[in-house]
């Protein structure tokens, strides 16, 4: 049997700590597909307000926002981000930028210019040679792509995904105990689910997949099967896999 590949769109929504971003990678790695992570985008510009001494609730945060100059990179296997041709892979998942972005990509112009900028990233890349793309965020079924031939909603309990996120912060050196990121946890969730502007809920047609009880395999394994079934994977050479 050939390589498989995806063609088209996967929108993966879902709150913090779901496990998308590690399943959107390793999906698209294993489909040839891009990668779109829209929350490293809310995130570099949040940098950009803390980095200009600005309250990221305030009016004034929004030009700092909308000027600030986002690149993010398309490979799964190195996804990086910058502002204005900086790296900042590793200081946008710090505590400062955490506790701010829900606030920064809650001003409607914010989200506008990004997700401008994302529709552009997700054209140029099924305009390429991979012809596939999985997008992960808050709002990609619902705003970004809702055109997507496949949008999957992840979900779990806010006690498993403080879990899952306090492991990953502890693998990448940053410290917080288990009740504190509960707590963080669940303001995010508020917060980002009662923003006006593309609050995070699921789209009309998605399918809602409760990750609690399931291991990255097992996500994968569904997600791979719902593509599937939706045929966008075919096998390289052409035609359903």
């Amino acid at each position: 049997m050939g390589a498989e590949r995806l063609r088209g769109v996967v929108a993966l929504d879902g709150p913090s700590g779901t496990g998308k971003s590690t399943v959107a990678r390793r999906l698209a790695r294993q489909l040839a597909a891009g990668y779109l992570d829209t929350g490293a985008m809310y995130r570099a510009a949040t940098l950009a307000v803390l980095r200009a001494g600005v309250d990221p609730g305030d009016p004034e945060a929004v030009p700092v926002a909308v000027r600030a100059v986002v690149e993010v990179g398309t490979d799964p296997a190195s996804p990086a981000v910058s502002l204005a041709g900086e790296d900042v892979a590793v200081e946008i998942r710090g505590e400062p930028v955490t506790s701010a972005v829900s606030a920064v990509s809650a001003h409607p112009e914010v989200r506008e210019r990004l997700v401008d900028q994302q529709r552009r990233i997700i054209d140029s890349v099924l305009a390429s040679g991979r012809k596939g793309i999985v997008v992960e965020g808050r709002d990609i079924g619902t705003v970004v792509a809702p055109e997507a031939p496949l949008k999957v909603y992840l979900t779990a309990s806010a006690r498993v995904r403080a879990h899952r996120r306090g492991n990953q912060d502890r693998r990448a050196g940053r410290g917080g105990d288990q009740a504190s990121t509960l707590v963080a946890v669940q303001r995010r969730d508020e917060l980002d689910s009662g923003r006006a502007t593309s609050p995070l809920r699921p789209a009309e047609d998605a399918v809602v997949l409760d990750t609690t009880e399931l291991d990255v395999s097992g996500v994968l394994t569904a997600l791979r099967r719902l593509a599937t079934e939706r045929g966008l994977v075919e096998l390289a050479g052409g035609g359903p896999a």
